[in-house]
Order: structure tokens, then sequence, then C-alpha cells
């Protein structure tokens, strides 16, 4: 207990010396000093007197306790509005200083903010010329060679400020990446151009052979209609002459029951069954004609049917080859417009050695500075092809 403590009395408890009287342990000395007055005496409880001392004792306990609860819930009255007050005034505190900062560092922000977007706007090129090789689906040989030239294009100047050396090197790595992938490209599609030209030749082949098949199955069944129409007009002529024979008979039958005839009646009826028997002979004989005439006819449909198929086959194979042609013309193309560029960029490299050189600079070293330069290893410096 401080020595503060010790001299309050519980009369002398205000809103001045509350805190440090309401604190851990404070109000103990107020409890020991009532204790103390109300124990030091034993009053005689036979008499009136000592009964009603009794209860002034007592009466003087519940005094002394309101004297000290009084203060007290006042004081902690206050102690609860305090938070509030001083939630409030460090609220405003706080936002004043908050403001006072960011308008502090404002321009650094302001800085920082700029900075970012132009090194956000560098790195955003560079993952651009990484995504040029990557496709969500396999390219053409054609398209990745403009995807290639439109890159080549592409300039690594000094605006690419501190990035010239990633950009430089992140082109070089996507170049040999899509070139790679031009030249598998262009060795699958020649690959596919052969694999068609040997499937349309196969169909070609099938195609002949069903035009056979569909010729030898005209001549077939023309060849039997033929046979099936002679033997037709064979049974005919047959019949007829069965009838004529048979009437011959019966006629021979009437001339002898007729007790023989007249000569020049029979004479008449024998040169007619003569004539008839050689109607039937011709008749027989033009019905082989058709015949032959059917077979003819077969054959130069069959023969129709193979010019078609081999003249259809003929077309194919020259379309084929027409498209190879092409596919094979725009691979020389490619190749030869690759040589032209080798052979640019060795004549300016050729040229930028021969200057080093006149420059005073040692063969040796002007070759390696070449090969730096044109590697893209030496910042801001490039070779204009």
């Amino acid at each position: 207990m401080s020595a503060q403590q010790q001299v309050i009395k519980i009369d002398d408890i205000s809103a001045e010396n509350a805190p440090a009287i309401y604190v851990a342990g404070g109000l103990g000395q107020f409890f020991d000093a009532v204790q103390a007055e109300v124990t030091a005496e034993v009053p005689d409880l036979t008499t009136r007197k000592g009964r009603e001392r009794i209860a002034s004792l007592a009466a003087k306990v519940s005094k002394s306790k309101t004297a000290v609860e009084k203060p007290g819930r006042d004081y902690l009255k206050r102690l609860k509005e305090m938070p509030k007050v001083v939630e409030a005034e460090l609220r405003d505190f706080v936002n004043k200083m908050d403001a006072l900062r960011d308008a502090t560092r404002q321009p650094l922000t302001d800085w920082e903010q700029k900075e970012l977007a132009r090194t956000d706007a560098h790195v955003d090129a560079i993952q651009r010329i990484k995504d040029l090789a990557i496709f969500d689906e396999a390219p053409t040989s054609g398209h990745l060679a403009s995807v290639i030239a439109d890159l080549e294009l592409l300039e690594i100047d000094d605006s690419w400020e501190e990035f010239l050396a990633e950009a430089a090197q992140v082109k070089d790595q996507t170049l040999i990446k899509l070139r790679g992938l031009h030249a598998e490209r262009a060795r699958y599609e020649a690959e596919q151009a052969e694999l068609i030209r040997l499937r349309a030749e196969a169909e070609a082949q099938a195609q002949r052979d069903r035009d056979a098949q569909i010729a030898r199955e005209a001549e077939e069944r023309a060849r039997r209609e033929a046979e099936q129409r002679a033997q037709a007009e064979r049974d005919a002529a047959a019949r007829r002459e069965q009838e004529l024979l048979d009437q011959a008979a019966a006629a021979q039958r009437a001339a002898e029951q007729a007790a023989r005839d007249a000569e020049a009646q029979a004479e008449r009826q024998r040169l007619q069954l003569e004539q008839q028997a050689e109607q039937a002979r011709l008749a027989a004989e033009q019905a082989e004609s058709n015949r032959i005439a059917a077979e003819q006819l077969a054959e130069q449909e069959r023969q129709a049917a193979v010019k078609r198929a081999e003249q259809a086959a003929e077309q194919a194979r020259i379309e084929e080859r027409r498209r190879a042609d092409a596919a094979a013309a725009e691979i020389v193309r490619q190749q030869e417009a690759r040589e032209r560029d080798e052979s640019h960029r060795r004549a300016i490299n050729r040229a930028a050695l021969e200057a080093f050189i006149a420059g005073g600079m040692p063969e040796e070293c002007a070759k390696q500075a070449i090969t730096l330069i044109a590697q893209r290893k030496i910042p801001a410096i490039s070779i204009n092809y």
C-alpha cells in the first residue's frame, strides 16, 4: 500500500483521487480500518446500551460501505464512458494520420505505378514473343513461315530499355522453336501429300478393277442374252420346221388317201415346203448374226468402260502430281528464301568485318565482335540486316 493510500480516509474519497483508490487491493485499507474499529470493543449484550452499541457499529459498517461504494460506482460510470471518447479521438487521429501519410507518399506511389506499367509493358511484350511458339492446334507450315517472317522483322533496340538483352534472347529462342516447328510441319505435310498420292493411286486402281469387273459382267451378261436369244430363235425355227414336217406328213397322207392326187398340186406343195425350210434356215442364220452383233456390242461397251477408267485414273494422277509439284515448289521457294537471307546476312557481316579491320581491329577480334553482336550478346548494339 502506497503512502498516498494510507492517508486517505473514507470521507476523503473524491473524483480526483478515485483513480488511485479503485485499483487492485486499493479498498483493503478501508475494510481494515472499519474492521479494526468495530472489533476494537465488545459491547455487553446483557444491557440495552450494549445492544444499541452493537446496532450502531453495524450501521457504521453499512454507512462506510456506502461511502466507499457510491464514489466507486460513479467512477466506474466515467470509466465506461471513457472508451467511447478515447475511441472517437483515436479514430479521428488515425484517419488524419493515414490521409497525411498517403498524401506524403503519393509522388512515390505515382512513380511506382508508372514504373510498374512500364516494366509490365515490356514483360507483356516479351511474353507475346514467347506465345508466338504456342498453338492451340497444329499450324500449317505456311502459317509458321508467316509468323517467323513477322518475328524476324521485330526490332530489338534501345526502346526495350533494361529488357533489351532478355527480349533479344527470347526472340532468338522463339525463332529457333518456330523454325524447328516449321521444319517438322513441312516434313509432315510432304509425307501427308505422299500418302494422299498413294491413296489416290490405290483408289484409281480399285476403280479400274471395278470398271473391269463391270465390263466383264456386262460382257458375260450380253453373251448369255445373245445365246438365249439365239437358242430361242433355234427353238422357234425347230418348232416351225417340225410344224412344216408335220404338215408335209399330213399332206403326204392326204395325197396317199386321195389316191395319187394331181401331180401338179403335189409339186406345188413340195416347192412350198422347200421354201418354208429355206425361210427357217435364214431365220436361224439371222439369230446367229444377232448373237454375234450382241457380243460385239458388249465388247465395245467393255472397252469404253476401260477407257473411261483409264482416263479418270490419268486425270487423278495429273491432279495429284500438280498438287505435289505445288507443295514441292513451295518448299523450294522457302528454302531459297532462307538461303537468300543467309547470304544477305553473311554479306552484311562480311562488310562489317572489313570495316572493323579497316578501322585497325585485328581480324580475329573483328570476327569475335561480329559474332557477339550477331548473337545479341552485346547490349544496345545490333546489326541491321
